[in-house]
């Protein structure tokens, strides 16, 4: 018998679409790990999370233990992120630390207001929480926490975020996040980046979560694109219009100072590349 010949290129394409798509799952289940933070994460919620079949999960971990992006604690048997990955994040860190630069500045937000405060970043159409800092204020919102991955423009911070971007790109986000985004009106998302635009900060007025309130603004590269995010929330009563300025005020201070550090590091990094 003799058997159908295969179109190398579309054999090709197939075995090249299934390749992809494993180290799509493998990046995102490794992601799924760090966020675990240090208590890790057991393979039922992996498996859970991920949205795969438990022997698919099992296999992305075997091959990233192999790796060593992934390890697993021997007596708890969670998957906490392995040793390769903390000397990849440390290669990183001098160009995406923004951690390094802004992380006093969230601290300090947090004390002076005793809200909760948060750093931002842009992660193509999604916004990621890097950290966020409890104040002492005893009631606190039902916010961010540092790992948290959403749509942009579901925040302040992603508001301030998309209104740093020129508006032809954020009109294209704007489009991206449309079929992702089911509890707020696009229309009032556009709203809030509009009058972001024209205040200089953002404000998101409960759209999220119903009272909690939160402002924010960006901080920018020196060449003027949108770096990360500051925010503050809290509840509803502790962003009455007459404290806003105030906090608007903190949230600026702090945006200015870590644009000093990111322009300043910017400048030590070229001395270094021409000398």
């Amino acid at each position: 018998m003799t058997l159908p010949m295969q179109d190398p290129d579309v054999t090709a394409t197939s075995q090249g679409a299934t390749g992809a798509q494993a180290v799509q799952r493998a990046l995102s289940l490794l992601s799924l790990v760090g966020r675990g933070g240090s208590a890790g994460l057991g393979l039922a919620q992996l498996t859970a999370a991920a949205r795969l079949t438990r022997p698919t999960v099992r296999r992305l971990l075997l091959a990233l233990g192999t790796a060593r992006l992934v390890e697993q604690d021997a007596v708890t048997r969670r998957y906490h992120l392995g040793p390769e990955a903390y000397l990849l994040g440390s290669l990183a860190s001098p160009r995406h630390g923004m951690l390094r630069h802004a992380a006093d500045a969230v601290q300090r937000l947090a004390d002076e207001t005793g809200d909760t405060a948060f750093l931002s970043v842009q992660q193509d159409d999604h916004v990621l929480c890097l950290m966020h800092q409890e104040g002492r204020f005893p009631i606190r919102t039902q916010a961010l926490k540092t790992g948290d991955r959403n749509p942009i423009g579901l925040g302040a911070g992603g508001l301030a975020l998309l209104a740093a971007l020129p508006e032809a790109e954020a009109d294209t986000l704007f489009a991206r996040i449309t079929p992702l985004v089911t509890r707020i009106a696009i229309a009032d998302l556009r709203a809030d980046v509009a009058r972001a635009r024209i205040c200089g900060h953002a404000l998101n007025p409960g759209r999220v979560v119903p009272g909690s309130w939160a402002l924010g603004v960006a901080v920018r590269w020196p060449d003027g694109r949108p770096a990360a995010a500051l925010s503050v929330a809290a509840i509803e009563n502790r962003m009455a219009p007459d404290r806003q300025p105030a906090l608007v005020a903190l949230l600026q201070r702090e945006a200015a100072l870590v644009e000093a550090r990111l322009a300043q590091h910017f400048v030590s990094s070229e001395r270094q590349d021409t000398a």
